[in-house]
């Protein structure tokens, strides 16, 4: 079978930056990505984790199976962002069979909003129906310093983009999906039981998604703000919006790396993100490990 034309592979493979990917053309493409892990493991993830900037380290209490990196599944490119690995890793966590993403791809590198979902419904075809988003994140709400961990009780889709603009594809999910509760309310409840149970604090607000890449600037914070925001950053909202079309259910958590501009008197910069990510990333992982195996056990 051979892919249409446009990101994510013409029939020769190529990869071409940006192309739209309409809804109506990711079965076709869905189906060489599912083949190309299915020649590579048979593992049945029942759920998918995608772990943002810094926070690959999670994976470190898989037991892997596989990994595939981006690279070797068709018309993927390798990530750009630092922190990042680019991978897919299969295998168990908590004894749950699971799908762990290291690493994503964002707008701001160019990618289509299609484009950017592929890993979400991915794992969806692979047969994960629940996934856990997390992101490194800016603070806006004041009280959010650095090391928060926040559950994503709502989002804020400020990108002007959309994973569902198109033709739609009925067989992966509605053409006027509800968003009414797209943080899935006892997966919330679910994740605040687990990091109890790890003595770790989890707040809970909204998360902002904007296009990316320049931070904020301190009146865009206090826009934020305004509107209802907790947290900030790059990612995350078009997944969920993907994953609810096609029936998954989805949390996440935040990791509220840095005040946002304006808030601490500080320059912002990448380094400073990884390096707090670096720092909370395990407490993050305590939660992750038994969430999911809370998860398998019920």
């Amino acid at each position: 079978m051979s892919a249409p034309a446009g990101e994510g592979g013409d029939s020769a493979g190529a990869f071409v930056l940006g192309r739209e990917i309409p809804p109506a053309d990711q079965p076709v493409r869905l189906a060489l990505l599912e083949a190309a892990v299915r020649d590579r493991t048979a593992i049945r993830p029942e759920v998918g984790l995608v772990l943002g900037s810094g926070l690959g380290g999670v994976a470190d209490a898989l037991d892997l199976e596989t990994e595939v990196t981006f690279e070797n599944l068709p018309g993927w490119p390798g990530p750009t962002a630092p922190g990042h690995a680019g991978k897919l890793l299969f295998g168990r966590l908590s004894g749950v069979p699971v799908v762990v993403q290291q690493g994503r791809f964002h707008l701001y590198e160019g990618h289509s909003a299609g484009f950017v979902v592929q890993p979400v419904l991915l794992m969806n075809g692979l047969g994960a129906r629940t996934v856990v988003l997390t992101n490194a994140a800016g603070g806006v709400n004041p009280g959010y310093g650095a090391g928060t961990l926040m559950v994503i009780a709502d989002h804020l889709n400020l990108t002007a983009r959309s994973p569902l603009f198109g033709p739609n594809s009925p067989e992966i999910g509605p053409r006027f999906p509800d968003m009414t509760e797209v943080w899935d309310a006892d997966l919330r409840v679910r994740l605040q039981a687990a990091a109890k149970a790890e003595g770790v604090v989890l707040a809970e607000g909204v998360y902002a998604c904007l296009l990316g890449p320049s931070y904020e600037t301190p009146g865009e914070v206090r826009m934020l703000a305004r509107l209802g925001a907790d947290a900030v950053g790059m990612s995350t909202a078009l997944e969920a919006v993907a994953a609810r079309w096609a029936g998954m259910k989805v949390c996440g958590v935040s990791l509220v790396t840095n005040p946002g501009a304006g808030l601490s008197g500080v320059a912002l910069s990448h380094a400073e993100v990884l390096a707090a990510a670096a720092s909370a990333g395990p407490r993050l992982a305590r939660v992750l490990i038994r969430f999911i195996g809370d998860l398998g056990a019920s």
